[in-house]
């Protein structure tokens, strides 16, 4: 292929942004707040990618919703990440140095530039702070900054969104990428020149493609995400390097729908359920701290036999009180709305349930410790369980959710070769990469992984742009 010449290039048709999920959507505003038209390429119908289902939160330390001195972000983060830390080591630090020291910094620039309401605090699984940041009121935090950063694009002149749009091939020229092929959806193919920004997502919906390849253990597990090819092909016929590949977190919480048993889609049980107090049952029992790291309450579950195989599921009792229900009312009846949850009382899960219930309510007046280590409880608020006690309830069961493993960036989002030197003209952000993350994601990171690299991006190529186009 010849060079791709100025006057094709970006002065002409701007950056192009591959993928509307938060990370894509933040890049773009960068973008757009430095001058330059941004052209958005998204392969299905809507925007807004797994992005806008996020149910819990996104993290920042500190905030002025949490103005707590956190030193342990980063240690958390570490910790979380597990094995991997192995290797990479002095570059896993800076990516993660990178993601928590933005934190504060990403929660300031969506409430207090985007508008977004982020007032309430929650500690999660892993976490050893409350930092997971939402609304206070009753629109889940995905949909709300989703939605917030694209009625602020869209009323931009310089922002262009193409959907029903699938990139095919980077084009790659000189040592440099100079811009995308795409097929539209009455399958012509189209050309995009100028500098990229890839933020296409993970391949947990890749159930027959990149997860059988890089993880076939996990072989007939339900998945929270559509059934859509990874990306990372694209990237790495330009020479990108992969990591992290079989790093695949299984979410232990996805809803088992009473209409559809066996749907091998589910919609994710939301992690602030137990943040805010909630409790899982196996047979009745509590079996497991709910607030720890989401594989090691995966691996609780699963060393226990499934209840069926096609999909391969177990059946875990979520149970919240009047108190974290209160304190996650909009989650909960939306998931009541949807068939997912009920409201009943302990008299309808047993007699061994309710003494599971009373055990942990004991605990949580401080009568005795938790026999699981569990510490923070929440807004948990029933304090003598009896059967007439009102609960809600839904059945759940681990879930593919997300893949850690994607393209290897650096501290400023550039896309790395197998060499470890840059590729230029392209840039990486969300979930399409790896490394931050290690063996395992800590709740509410991955909305702040795509806001903390989708700006370093936006403003890595808008300098790109001004040196070198």
């Amino acid at each position: 292929m010849s060079p791709i010449s100025q006057s094709e290039g970006v002065a002409k048709q701007g950056v192009i942004v591959v993928g509307s999920g938060l990370a894509g959507l933040t890049a773009a505003s960068q973008l757009i707040s430095h001058g330059l038209t941004v052209r958005l390429l998204e392969r299905t119908a809507k925007p807004g990618g797994n992005s806008i289902k996020a149910s819990s939160g996104i993290n920042g330390a500190p905030t002025k919703y949490q103005p707590i001195s956190d030193d342990v972000f980063y240690a958390d983060t570490v910790k979380s990440a597990g094995k991997a830390m192995s290797s990479l080591t002095a570059h896993r630090e800076t990516l993660i140095k990178t993601l928590t020291s933005s934190s504060g910094s990403a929660i300031s620039w969506l409430a207090e530039t985007k508008g977004i309401d982020l007032s309430r605090v929650a500690q999660l699984g892993g976490h050893s702070l409350p930092r997971t940041h939402r609304g206070s009121g009753q629109t889940p935090p995905g949909f709300a900054i989703v939605s917030a950063l694209l009625k602020s694009l869209k009323e931009s002149p310089f922002f262009h969104l193409h959907t029903s749009c699938t990139v095919t091939k980077l084009l790659y020229s000189n040592n440099r990428v100079g811009g995308v092929e795409y097929t539209c959806e009455d399958g012509e193919q189209k050309e995009l020149h100028g500098p990229v920004i890839f933020a296409s997502g993970g391949f947990a919906g890749d159930g027959e493609g990149s997860l059988a390849e890089y993880r076939p253990d996990l072989a007939g597990y339900p998945s929270t995400n559509q059934p859509l090819p990874g990306s990372q092909s694209l990237l790495t016929a330009i020479g990108a390097k992969l990591i992290d590949m079989d790093f695949v977190q299984v979410h232990p919480s996805g809803f088992v729908d009473p209409a559809n048993l066996l749907s091998p889609i589910k919609f994710l049980a939301a992690e602030v359920l137990r943040g805010e107090g909630g409790i899982l049952l196996l047979k009745g029992k509590r079996f497991v701290n709910e607030l720890d790291t989401r594989d090691n309450i995966t691996h609780a579950i699963t060393t226990t036999d499934p209840n069926t195989t096609s999909p391969k599921q177990w059946t875990v009792t979520l149970v919240v009180d009047e108190g974290t229900y209160n304190a996650a009312k909009s989650h909960v009846d939306f998931y009541i709305l949807k068939g997912l949850m009920k409201k009943t009382t302990i008299a309808d899960l047993g007699e061994e349930a309710l003494r599971s219930i009373q055990l942990y309510a004991s605990t949580v007046v401080g009568k005795q410790a938790d026999e699981f280590h569990r510490t923070s409880f929440g807004s948990w608020k029933l304090t003598d369980p009896m059967l007439e006690s009102v609960v809600y309830v839904g059945a759940v069961t681990p879930v593919v959710h997300f893949t850690m493993g994607g393209v290897l960036i650096n501290e400023k989002s550039e896309v790395l070769g197998k060499d470890g030197v840059k590729i230029e003209g392209i840039w990486a952000a969300g979930e399409i990469t790896g490394g931050v993350h290690g063996g395992n994601r800590l709740g509410g990171s991955s909305l702040l992984e795509c806001v903390v690299f989708g700006r370093i991006a936006g403003d890595q190529c808008t300098e790109y742009i001004k040196a070198s186009w």
